[in-house]
């Protein structure tokens, strides 16, 4: 199956409402563009030089979503583009990403990254640290950041039960913030989990956001 087939392939298989991310990481442009000429226009990248010299290369019309660890000191050059930054995890960013839309006076979506997975090499909020960002005040004071909902990254694991607990834990996390923090916003509605090998157990669960690569990507699929 080429690229395109299977990116019609997930498509058809998941619920309109899921937006796939076509997680394009370590591949080169050209074959970026065969997924591009399939119809696919959301692409994930989890290293920002890789994803600045990418974005550089491509349509315009590409919406880019980074969803790697980000470093302070590459914010400044994503964000006059990115769509959507997948991966905060501490106020020290969100605050980079706000001082840095101001100059430009844009608005950035983010989500809070969750760490859900037993892994400890994962990073992630964990909820007191979550309430601790979202009741600072250094954080009400920011204009240029959009939180659009959540993320998580699950265990790399067969084991459907430890799937399912940790994606209902990252759903319970997305309800209990938009509960007490963003009841009246409606830009929070983002719940971003899933990968090739469990994206539908995760959109079961409640994902509206899955990360695609392999599935995509893969010549032996």
């Amino acid at each position: 199956m080429s690229i395109q087939d299977h990116i019609k392939k997930i498509k058809d298989d998941i619920p309109e409402h899921v937006r796939l991310v076509a997680v394009s990481k370590t591949k080169p442009v050209e074959t970026i563009i065969e997924a591009y000429d399939g119809g696919q226009r959301v692409f994930g990248e989890n290293k920002a030089q890789d994803l600045i010299a990418k974005q550089a290369l491509m349509p315009a019309d590409i919406q880019w979503h980074f969803i790697g660890h980000l470093q302070t000191n590459k914010v400044k050059y994503m964000v006059p583009f990115i769509e959507m930054i997948e991966s905060v995890d501490s106020l020290k960013l969100l605050k980079e990403i706000n001082k840095q839309a101001a100059k430009i006076d844009r608005k950035v979506n983010c989500l809070l990254q969750f760490h859900i997975a037993s892994e400890d090499t994962k990073f992630g909020l964990d909820m007191a640290k979550a309430e601790e960002i979202l009741e600072s005040e250094v954080f009400a004071s920011m204009k240029h950041i959009i939180i659009c909902g959540v993320m998580g990254m699950a265990t790399y694991t067969d084991d459907e039960a430890v799937l399912r607990e940790e994606f209902g834990r990252l759903k319970t996390y997305f309800t209990k913030i938009k509960a007490k923090y963003f009841s009246d916003h409606q830009s929070f509605t983002e719940i971003s989990m899933g990968m090739s090998g469990d994206y539908q157990i995760a959109i079961e669960e409640g994902s509206t956001n899955i990360r695609v690569g392999t599935l995509i990507f893969s010549s032996n699929i």
